[in-house]
């Protein structure tokens, strides 16, 4: 390994697109290539559009020295094989790695898409200069990863960090894999719109003609009452699940991304009342609640700070 930065390839493989670009510690040096993930109807075709992108950017970057990829769901950091992505059919037991390493000749890097945005911002941004952080991605549904004594903690089988598969209601909505009452089956995307309709309704208020999280948001900072009751809703269905998180690990820090963070303080008031309401003061006093500093390029940062190690 050499002291002087190598350029690398960050890949971030996401539902609706496959975005990748050339990284030098957290500096971007190219635009972020697009290819549309649904557009392909298996992965061998999705895996050879990658390559050939691959080669396209790296013939005007000969310097890259590795890649690194950020996938949607469970995968084997240790062996590099995919296992059934979110939103993307037929990936089972995809070797990924060792299929990108033969196709592009560089040394390659997978790695579950929140552990690589967990990667980021304990590398360059929020979660910067802690040893212990938990780190919280709130879209679609809600991921998580977790950095412990100075490193991110994989588990046994690589499937640590699944904050979003965690019950905070024993008798609540039943989960995908029997686990009743997961918390993004609350506070994901869908389901905020969802309690919004169902608040506005019993309150015989008509439903605004867009309830997503993010108009829901400036309604909320406008003082819309409903709205309001939504964001303490999604705060303490998520703090009530952190405060579990956080007697289990005492983290120094918590980190809160993804696109519903972006409701501000709207979220973040609550949710920190929340926490302070529920933990003792050595769990409390000295924990930091901050949003992620990085969006749409977590991925990508932290699937290249890893391929940067292999350099």
């Amino acid at each position: 390994m050499t002291n002087t930065p190598t350029p690398v390839l960050g890949i971030d493989f996401g539902g609706t697109s496959v975005k990748l670009a050339v990284v030098e510690g957290e500096t971007l040096l190219t635009e972020v290539y697009r290819i549309p993930t649904q557009e392909f109807d298996n992965p061998g075709q999705l895996i050879d559009r990658i390559a050939a992108e691959v080669g396209e950017i790296r013939s005007r970057h000969p310097a890259v020295g590795a890649i690194g990829i950020g996938v949607p769901g469970a995968v084997n950091f240790f062996t590099g094989m995919t296992y059934n992505l979110t939103n993307v059919k037929g990936w089972s037991e995809v070797p990924l790695r060792d299929i990108m390493t033969a196709k592009t000749g560089l040394p390659v890097v997978i790695e579950n898409d929140a552990n690589c945005m967990a990667y980021a911002e304990w590398k360059y941004g929020a979660a910067k200069g802690y040893r212990h952080a938990v780190c919280v991605t709130l879209g679609t549904g809600v991921g998580g990863g977790l950095i412990l004594n100075g490193d991110l903690f994989r588990g046994a089988n690589c499937a640590a960090g699944e904050i979003g598969q965690m019950s905070i209601d024993l008798n609540g909505v039943p989960g995908p894999y029997g686990n009743t009452g997961a918390l993004e089956r609350y506070i994901g995307n869908r389901q905020i719109s969802e309690v919004a309709a169902a608040i506005y309704g019993k309150e015989g208020i008509p439903l605004p003609a867009d309830s997503s999280p993010e108009a829901l948001a400036a309604l909320a900072g406008e003082g819309d009452a409903v709205a309001l009751a939504v964001w303490d809703g999604v705060a303490r269905c998520l703090g009530f699940c952190l405060m579990s998180v956080v007697y289990l690990l005492n983290p120094e820090v918590i980190v809160v991304g993804g696109g519903v963070s972006e409701a501000g303080d709207i979220l973040f008031n609550p949710l920190r009342e929340t926490l302070q309401n529920s933990l003792t003061a050595e769990c409390f006093d000295h924990l930091h609640i901050v949003p992620a500093r990085y969006g749409n390029t977590a991925g990508i940062l932290g699937s290249s700070a890893m391929a940067a190690e292999l350099c």
